[in-house]
């Protein structure tokens, strides 16, 4: 099972919460703005979220510059 992450397929291990997914991808989570389905999700839910097969994601790292 799997889920499109940026456009891409991404086979994921379900059940999962969107943290655990960011975190197998080497995503530390407060890095990261997330859209789930369309909805942006603050980084306070991400451990609460719940993400399904055939579920849509958009992540953008939070780059600092100087």
């Amino acid at each position: 099972m799997s889920v499109i992450a940026n456009g891409e397929t991404v086979p994921t291990e379900f059940p999962c919460t969107l943290e655990q997914f960011l975190v197998r991808r080497g995503l530390l989570p407060r890095s990261v703005v997330v859209e789930h389905n369309g909805e942006a999700v603050a980084p306070s839910e991400f451990a609460e979220r719940p993400i399904r097969p055939g579920d849509r994601l958009e992540i953008v790292r939070i780059v600092a510059g100087g």
